[in-house]
């Protein structure tokens, strides 16, 4: 049988880095993104640092853990990996105690499949303590070249490079066409993409979701309605690059309001989607303030909503939904192992103005992305850029209009129409 093949990625460093200066680092995503395997290998890789490995999937693990959490931790060996901790919440405090007791930098390398950054209570009693490493499913800039070296994979100038620092250079590249598609119906977990055909790797994430649902949901809630997960969802997965909009998701169930937001919360704290919240400017008025929804993997949205490469070419609406959530995850995934900072917003306005993405870097510098799934574009595809950028005055540091073209084209000062296809190929 075949090795399975071991993408780079390009957040190692990162990780790294928090293990020098930190006691505590939580390496945080969603199932089967990779955590694992890259806990493993960073910490394999430190030379004269051994860590233990225990997994909190294991059921006399995770039960020790829970009843005893202080001599569990008291019992653990210097550096450890504990995997899957959000199964085992308790830990948490002993482990602030512990860190209190001997303060040393790597002492605990943590996993989980749960954002504790939407569970307060949880990531504030490590305040201080414990730095947040947060993975993503695979980029396309990951799978570009596959590689055991993450260092050499590693591009000299990243889309984002070349956003805030001097625009793109004009020339062309090949259409994606078909490929498009394609991407964004397969996703970006690695066990799906092994799969060789569309067929196959719909039946992973609908196991995927599957399991998420019948354990991880259980493991954080007692909720009765749990088979109206799935079709929520679905619901949710069809408002992926939309305004979130609570009261259209709850319309189609026999739960009230509060209740399907609750469960909205919940499947949010797996990491299936976030919210983007939206860019405002004293500037500005009539602002739109609602977030947009955004899935975390287009794969799985695309399998929820029943729609294979073939039928995202026949729906050009759903594919330009897609697209839009599937460049947004590009840029979060990249910005994950830049050097500098990133925010991430969407700007609409009530007179039809609007920018798919906003990316702030610090106080300095404001770039904004727009999304076309066309081949071609056009001057008035450009409106909200220029509407950002003379609100923004000089902070303005760029703006993009993505499409599935061959050209790149400047449109006026800062701005630029990019083929897609240059979001992940050196810029």
């Amino acid at each position: 049988m075949p090795e399975p093949v071991l993408f780079p990625r390009l957040i190692e460093r990162r990780l790294i880095e928090a293990l020098e200066d930190s006691p505590v680092v939580l390496l945080h995503g969603p199932r089967q993104c990779g955590k694992t395997t890259l806990a493993r290998m960073v910490a394999a890789g430190t030379g004269r640092l051994s860590y233990a490995y225990i997994s909190l999937d294991d059921a006399v693990a995770r039960d020790s853990a829970r009843y005893d959490p202080a001599g569990f931790v008291g019992e653990l060996p210097d550096r450890v990996i504990l995997d899957e901790v959000q199964r085992a919440p308790e830990l948490f405090e002993a482990i602030k105690l512990e860190v209190d007791r001997r303060r040393a930098p790597g002492r605990f390398l943590l996993t989980g499949s749960t954002n504790v950054l939407l569970l307060p209570k949880l990531s504030e009693s490590l305040a201080g303590r414990m730095e947040i490493v947060r993975l993503h499913p695979l980029a396309q800039r990951e799978t570009v070249r596959p590689s055991r070296a993450p260092e050499d994979a590693t591009p000299r100038r990243e889309f984002l490079d070349a956003l805030f620092g001097g625009g793109f250079d004009v020339r062309r590249v090949g259409r994606l066409g078909s490929e498009l598609p394609e991407r964004i119906a397969t996703g970006g977990f690695a066990p799906a993409m092994a799969r060789p055909t569309h067929r196959r790797r719909a039946n992973w994430h609908r196991s995927y979701v599957e399991a998420l649902i019948s354990r991880d949901v259980r493991d954080l809630a007692n909720i009765r309605s749990l088979d109206a997960l799935p079709r929520l969802l679905s619901a949710v997965a069809g408002q992926t690059a939309r305004l979130f909009n609570l009261t259209d998701l709850a319309a189609p169930f026999q739960l009230s309001r509060p209740t399907i937001g609750d469960h909205v919360a919940l499947l949010e704290r797996l990491f299936l989607f976030e919210r983007l919240l939206p860019w405002h400017s004293n500037r500005l008025r009539r602002l739109v303030k609602s977030p947009k929804l955004h899935f975390v993997d287009t794969g799985v949205a695309a399998t929820l909503l029943g729609a294979g490469p073939a039928g995202l070419i026949a729906d050009r609406g759903l594919l330009g939904q897609l697209l839009e959530s599937f460049v947004y995850q590009e840029l979060r995934r990249q910005a994950s192992w830049h050097d500098a900072p990133c925010g991430f917003f969407h700007f609409r306005d009530r007179d039809g103005f609007e920018v798919d993405v906003v990316i702030e870097q610090g106080a300095a510098a404001v770039a904004g992305v727009e999304v076309k799934a066309a081949a071609t574009v056009g001057p008035s595809d450009f409106r909200g850029l220029r509407k950002l950028a003379a609100a923004i005055g000089d902070r303005f540091a760029g703006g993009v209009v993505l499409y599935d073209g061959e050209l790149t084209a400047r449109f006026g000062s800062r701005l630029h129409a990019v083929p897609v296809r240059r979001l992940w190929e050196t810029a």
